[in-house]
């Protein structure tokens, strides 16, 4: 499958994809020394919410995708080094709306958890 939309995101910042199918993606990223928010080497949140959103940005997979709202824990603090996998999975439709949950691991042990609510409008978002 073809990766539809996002696709100049930096995968530095965002993670990459490493799975696509419909309805399903897995991005996988490691935490840098660019995301550091203190000197214990913790990852800002922002991070994480960033890799989410383009977890659940492919899970729906087209090109004028966008993220309307989302309600997200951060269960576990994230370190430098780290390394993240976000899975995303479609969890419904409804006209444009979709709704997507996406879970982060690092590991086996869960550090965030989401739903986003996405728009999938007639035509791109910055179009007149």
């Amino acid at each position: 499958m073809k990766v539809e939309t996002h696709g100049a995101l930096n995968p530095e910042l965002c993670g990459r994809p490493l799975e696509l199918a419909p309805g399903r993606a897995v991005v996988e990223m490691r935490a840098s020394v660019a995301m550091t928010a203190d000197e214990r080497g913790m990852v800002h949140g922002g991070f994480l919410f960033g890799l989410a959103d383009h977890a659940a940005m492919l899970a729906v997979n087209h090109p004028n995708v966008v993220l309307a709202s989302a309600d997200v824990r951060f269960i576990k603090p994230v370190l430098v080094g780290d390394a993240l996998r976000a899975e995303a999975f479609l969890k419904g439709e409804e006209g444009p709306r979709r709704t997507v949950e996406v879970v982060i691991h690092r590991g086996q042990e869960a550090v965030f958890s989401g739903t986003f609510s996405c728009r999938v409008p007639e035509k791109h978002v910055l179009e007149p």
